[in-house]
């Protein structure tokens, strides 16, 4: 079967999508199928009966394999060769995370939510309901994998570091509350975004931000230039004690959005819009420049908003201090936004976690599915300009002292 054969066209789609009621489960069984072909392929270095010298071993059949999702069992046909050199890691990535939504539904059980309603819950998710016994197995399984990974060493230096938290509904000792999800990413050398630290925390308190920061420190975080967060007072706190070295940028977008309280609920005019635009400046010079014209345009009409920009926006425009590539990259937290939507998708599933437990284990399992996602993407920055930068910006210096 070649590539051009085993391709799924336009048209295959719409007809699987039209042809019955579980037209979504079958796509995904047939992409995933395709998957596994196309790894088969890539582990062989052939395409199925294709004749090349360089070919390294020959297939050998199939073997069936179930994988429980969402939108139902996908019933597969795993590839085989003849010298055991293919494996796939396709099953396990995938269901890491299923296994930890599972698991906070099944736990509901002991809560003492209807059996009914969670057996009904699951299998509208899956397709297939879960014993107790089979989901306790795999959560043992998975919060081990999950704490080795968000415990492992950080051995090499980030020299951006991205912090924010969201809010999730879990129930504790009876009572609804809402638990601070932590969370850590760094951008290392190489370019590449990587998950450091996810933890729950009762609130966005400044001893949470400063334990959550040290115990990055603690497990080896170092190197850090520039840090982007929103302005939450304890999280401010943390950063400057833990890490003073680092340059601090307030993220944008909470700014603009803290904007709001300062003018009418209508705004019917241009001027947030052109708050927004000081960001796409090209350096701090035409900022100010255009800042102030701002100020003047915008006084009489806004007086509180104006008073209140011009005292904070420098907190948001650390970010001219890096090289003009990431500056785009580097001015707000948007970076944690899959994140974000994925775990929004997931919880409104859950509503409310049955416990502390199972919201760190979702979210976890969330943050490593997508880490391992960005770890084999493109570089997400090119760091040779901020090395660059950093000789330019050092020359300078030298310079200003001789000239001194």
């Amino acid at each position: 079967m070649t590539k051009q054969e085993h391709r799924l066209g336009g048209s295959e789609l719409k007809a699987l999508l039209l042809s019955a009621t579980d037209g979504f489960r079958q796509v995904l069984q047939t992409v995933v199928q395709e998957v596994l072909e196309a790894e088969m392929t890539e582990a062989l270095g052939a395409e199925k009966g294709e004749r090349t010298a360089t070919r390294l071993s020959y297939r050998s059949g199939y073997y069936e394999r179930k994988l429980v999702t969402r939108v139902g069992v996908l019933e597969l046909r795993v590839p085989q060769d003849r010298s055991g050199r293919f494996s796939t890691e396709l099953f396990e990535r995938y269901q890491r995370s299923e296994k930890a939504l599972v698991s906070a539904l099944v736990e509901m059980y002991v809560q003492g939510v209807s059996t009914r309603k969670v057996k009904a819950i699951t299998e509208e998710l899956c397709g297939h309901s879960f014993s107790a016994s089979t989901v306790s197995a795999a959560t043992a399984r998975l919060d081990g994998a999950l704490a080795a990974f968000f415990t492992r060493r950080l051995a090499e230096p980030y020299p951006y570091l991205i912090l924010d938290a969201r809010y999730e509904r879990v129930r504790d000792d009876g009572v609804i509350a809402s638990q601070a999800v932590l969370v850590a990413i760094g951008v290392d050398w190489e370019g590449r975004r990587q998950m450091l630290g996810v933890e729950l925390a009762n609130r966005e308190s400044r001893s949470s931000w400063r334990e959550f920061v040290v115990g990055l420190r603690d497990r080896g975080l170092a190197g850090v230039e520039f840090v982007v967060s929103d302005d939450h007072p304890g999280l401010i706190a943390a950063i400057r004690e833990v890490l003073p070295e680092a340059v601090w940028q307030r993220c944008y977008v909470h700014f603009l959005r803290n904007a709001l309280d300062y003018v009418p609920r209508k705004v019917d005019d241009d001027c947030l819009m052109e708050l927004r635009w000081f960001y796409d400046r090209r350096d701090l010079t035409e900022v100010k420049r255009d800042l102030a014209q701002w100020i003047g345009k915008w006084q009489a009409k806004y007086p509180k908003l104006v008073d209140w920009v011009d005292g904070n926006i420098e907190e948001t425009l650390s970010f001219y201090r890096l090289p003009l590539p990431h500056h785009k990259h580097m001015t707000s937290s948007n970076m944690l936004e899959r994140l974000n939507q994925e775990i929004e998708r997931r919880t409104l599933v859950v509503r409310i976690f049955p416990n502390a437990a199972s919201c760190l284990r979702l979210v976890r399992a969330l943050a490593v599915e997508i880490h391992e996602t960005w770890l084999e993407a493109t570089r997400y920055l090119n760091m040779d300009s901020l090395r660059e930068h950093k000789v330019s910006t050092r020359r300078r210096a030298f310079l200003r002292a001789l000239a001194a």
